[in-house]
């Protein structure tokens, strides 16, 4: 596998933010969002090739039991279940970060966080519906999305009905930012968003605390 970077921090995002967390970023991803905070990792090349073992090792040698594996796009790899499977035979809670464009069944995964990208993305289309009620109904899930305006949200709401059959106390609205300056920009008017339609307010700890450093 390729491996952009491993590093210890704070789960920024979702539903266990504020927790230490052993992050695993994986290269490659088929989209390139024009907001995108990890360019570096887009390539499919964009690291060091790495085998299951080595991976784990270096995840065994840093604090705490959670693993979150991202990217680029983790479900890509197609040595992803035999990661995970690694991952739970150390004793970990295992999150796979993923834009929902790829499903894999019987994962090893504690929780599928799901960012299904949208227009304001620059996609022509950021996601499969197919593959996004697959992963709901395989895995315990959250679904984030990331609101650049006020009009994201009837987007949102379309998307969700599309889908059928989400949760929605899982689905959370999360600021576009790629700084700490933007975020605090943007935070209120998601806010009122969330308040407006009930979904989750998602924080962005990592950008709040570190700003747009790399590995944090």
């Amino acid at each position: 596998m390729i491996v952009n970077e491993i590093f210890y921090s704070l789960q920024g995002e979702g539903f266990l933010a504020g927790g230490p967390s052993v992050f695993i970023r994986l290269a490659g991803c088929p989209l390139r969002c024009k907001w995108c905070d990890t360019e570096y990792a887009q390539k499919q090349m964009a690291g060091q090739d790495c085998g299951i073992a080595e991976i784990v090792k270096t995840v065994q040698k840093l604090p705490g039991r959670f693993v979150v594996i991202t990217g680029g796009e983790p479900m890509i790899h197609p040595e992803l279940p035999l990661l995970t499977r690694s991952l739970k035979t150390a004793g970990k809670h295992i999150t796979v970060e993923t834009a929902g464009v790829v499903f894999m069944p019987d994962m090893l995964c504690d929780l599928m966080s799901i960012s299904p990208k949208l227009s304001n993305s620059g996609n022509n289309s950021g996601f499969d519906l197919a593959v996004l009620r697959d992963l709901i109904g395989s895995y315990d899930y959250q679904m984030k999305f990331v609101v650049d305006s006020e009009e994201d949200l009837a987007e949102i709401n379309q998307v969700i009905k599309k889908i059928g059959g989400v949760d929605l106390g899982k689905v959370m609205l999360m600021p576009q930012a790629r700084t700490r300056d933007e975020l605090l920009t943007k935070s209120p008017m998601v806010a009122e968003l969330c308040k407006r339609s009930g979904f989750m307010f998602c924080p962005r700890l990592h950008i709040l605390l570190w700003d747009n450093q790399k590995g944090t």
